[in-house]
């Protein structure tokens, strides 16, 4: 898991301006929008109202819950692929990308039950309703969707915001702290247990926690999905993604990373997040 930080330090959180829970894709979206004090607030209520709704959007069509979502039914094989809303090819477009850069360790086509892009389409929804925000006088902004943040901009309108990964023995520790490049995704199996498999045995995921940074959180969400299952090995493909950058916790709480992760803090002194 990911914690946005907003504040040139760990121990100091500024705080943002307009704050925004979203409920969709199973989880608590939430919205943070900084350097708006001047701005006026109905305009904000808008943008904030245009974030909310790419994410429900996203949930109504990408659901696997819902049984009448668009992609329940293709799944199904009720529908086909040209009766489906466009995003739904454009997800799956970004997919095979994403399996192919990560060497197959992503790939939504080997889960039961038929196609399952659930671990690139969290990242791609809270990217969408990030972009929404863009140019709107705001010196920055933070989508955390359940850990997987994306951002623009700072408190500060030149300061990055700082995120902490979560300690995958005591979550409610910092393991590391990240100077977010726009884009950070943690997958991992201590929160939700061995909810990854691995494509090419079937078996549970073995790497306690791996997070990727980049420029864009649809690809970053998918490849953190993979570098969790592939493990510090998986940092080859990773390394050879221009833009992107990878850290592993394994379950012996050993830390490996690519030679440009974007590091803030290595490791946090013990205390609550």
């Amino acid at each position: 898991m990911s914690i946005a930080t907003a504040s040139g330090t760990t121990s100091t959180k500024s705080a943002p301006v307009y704050h925004r829970d979203v409920e969709a894709m199973g989880t608590i979206i939430t919205i943070d929008l900084f350097g708006g004090e001047a701005l006026d607030p109905l305009e904000i209520a808008r943008a904030l109202d245009d974030a909310a709704l790419l994410l429900h959007e996203a949930d109504d069509v990408f659901s696997t819950w819902q049984p009448h979502s668009p992609l329940s039914r293709l799944r199904r094989g009720e529908i086909d692929l040209d009766e489906v809303p466009r995003e739904v090819a454009e997800v799956l477009d970004a997919c095979r990308i994403a399996r192919r850069l990560s060497q197959h360790w992503f790939d939504p086509w080997s889960m039961p039950g038929g196609v399952d892009p659930t671990g690139l389409v969290k990242g791609w929804a809270a990217q969408r309703a990030l972009n929404s925000l863009r140019g709107r006088g705001l010196s920055g902004a933070l989508v955390n969707a359940a850990g997987d943040v994306a951002s623009f901009g700072g408190p500060a309108g030149t300061a990055a915001f700082r995120i902490g990964v979560a300690s995958p023995v005591n979550p409610r520790q910092l393991a590391w702290v990240v100077e977010s490049p726009g884009a950070v995704a943690t997958s991992g199996t201590y929160e939700r247990g061995n909810h990854l498999i691995n494509p090419f045995t079937g078996d549970a995921a073995m790497t306690a926690s791996a997070t990727v940074t980049g420029p864009d959180l649809a690809l970053a969400d998918a490849l953190a999905t993979a570098l969790a299952l592939a493990g510090p090995a998986g940092l080859a493909f990773v390394r050879r993604i221009g833009g992107y950058e990878g850290l592993v916790i394994d379950t012996t709480g050993a830390t490996h990373l690519s030679d440009g992760f974007p590091t803030a803090a290595s490791v946090v002194p013990e205390g609550p997040a």
